[in-house]
């Protein structure tokens, strides 16, 4: 009896040890540094008449001093468009999949019933000049590779400070593989208790505890405020030395708590 409780002791402590290595992550560098004095507006400072991941809405974060956050996709053409959804119903109430439209066809779509159209990436980059930062969030569908590596050409001309973010770990394992230059962060939440998300279980269990971290190695991880509360976020701080990002604080209070903890903010909804 004896030796089997050994075993299952040693087992045990394995089993540990390999979910310690799996939550790797880079060491904060001087250029995260530089990201942290700053609260982060989610999809730009939007409101009633400024539509999220708009032109307005990013001109208006930008003017009031805050970074900002921002969504990327690749068109049917190869160009990137900035907007969440793969899906343009919610955004602009008409059918239509981002992927499978070119950029001529998504630049007739309004945002939120306003003459605000779909941003590109380069109009975005144009209009900021270098003078926020940018965290730019990888929206990938079955292209991946391909959205990492023309995200990460045209950011190369860019002079402002970013980083690049994204929940699909192939996205972060281009960057480290072929971008290892580049500013890195794996996107996660407590998926295991989000009844909406359609990843298979074996995915979910995985993001929700950071084990794709090995493979990824992120300079800094963006989990979900209210999730924040798990053993791998006090591993990738105190034990790898990571930078943790906290999304999305909707309220002064919270946004305090994030500021105490350590954590870099990005907010919608009010103004810190």
């Amino acid at each position: 009896m004896m030796i089997w409780i050994v075993i299952a002791l040693i087992v045990l402590l394995m089993l540990a040890v390999l979910y310690v290595l799996s939550t790797r992550c880079r060491a904060a560098g001087p250029e995260i540094r530089k990201l942290r004095p700053f609260a982060y507006a989610h999809r730009g400072l939007h409101n009633e008449v400024r539509p999220e991941n708009s032109l307005a809405a990013f001109r208006a974060a930008r003017d009031a001093g805050y970074g900002i956050e921002l969504d990327v996709h690749l068109t049917k053409d190869g160009t990137l468009a900035v907007i969440h959804d793969h899906s343009l119903l919610r955004t602009t109430g008409q059918e239509g999949r981002v992927e499978d439209l070119q950029i001529e066809e998504l630049w007739k779509y309004r945002l939120e019933g306003t003459a605000e159209h779909i941003p590109t990436l380069d109009e975005v980059l144009d209009l900021m000049d270098g003078q926020t930062p940018l965290i730019v969030e990888l929206k990938a569908d079955k292209n991946a590779a391909a959205l990492a590596e023309a995200v990460c050409n045209r950011l190369e001309t860019y002079k402002g400070l970013y980083c690049i973010e994204s929940f699909d770990p192939r996205c972060i394992s281009w960057l480290r593989k072929n971008r290892p230059q580049i500013l890195r962060g794996q996107l996660t939440r407590n998926f295991l208790k989000d009844k909406s998300s359609k990843l298979p279980w074996i995915l979910k269990f995985c993001l929700t505890r950071q084990l794709f971290n090995f493979r990824t190695r992120p300079d800094f991880v963006a989990y979900r405020f209210a999730d924040r509360k798990r053993l791998g976020n006090r591993l990738v701080k105190k034990l790898w030395g990571a930078t943790r990002v906290a999304w999305t604080i909707t309220n002064l209070e919270d946004y305090k708590t994030a500021r105490k903890e350590g954590w870099i903010p990005i907010f919608e909804n009010f103004e810190p």
